[in-house]
């Protein structure tokens, strides 16, 4: 039975591949943005994202392969974001993630964070989720994002 600790640590993306091996039974496939650990890119340039992830993950032997989902997620102030599902390697799509705003100059959601005093009602997926919105590998804002029917909506957005 997992601890509290350990599923705090699997929810925010800070174990090992060795710590995943060890204490998730299934691999780690393809997520959409429900998980903690996903992704989404600027709509009008997610195509071009995706390829250019792809290409700079390969040409830099790093652990990462992206897809679109097909739906998206429609922002006041960030526009609209398509998602992203991938599978690799977490600190590597991060990190290239960040590199694709900046190269692409486009606008990118980073998902998974929860609010301390909700880390049960997180756990138990009954609580919001928060992204970091980048823009030009710069922090720009966040999204405050509940699920609805499988997708994500968002339901507060500030600049930082």
């Amino acid at each position: 039975m997992e601890s509290v600790l350990e599923r705090l640590i699997l929810s925010l993306g800070l174990c090992t591949e060795k710590f995943q091996n060890k204490y998730i039974k299934a691999p780690r496939q393809q997520q959409p943005l429900a998980s903690a650990d996903s992704f989404a890119v600027e709509r009008r340039k997610a195509q071009e994202a995706i390829g250019w992830i792809n290409d700079y993950a390969k040409k830099k032997n790093h652990k990462l392969e992206c897809k679109l989902t097909g739906y998206s997620m429609d922002t006041v102030k960030f526009g609209s974001f398509e998602m992203i599902t991938w599978s690799g390697d977490w600190s590597d799509a991060r990190d290239i993630i960040q590199k694709a705003s900046k190269h692409l100059r486009a606008k990118v959601l980073e998902s998974g964070y929860h609010e301390k005093r909700a880390l049960l009602s997180a756990m138990f997926g009954s609580s919001s989720e928060y992204a970091k919105v980048y823009s030009n590998g710069k922090l720009v804002g966040q999204i405050e994002m509940i699920n609805k029917a499988g997708k994500w909506i968002a339901k507060a957005e500030s600049y930082v």
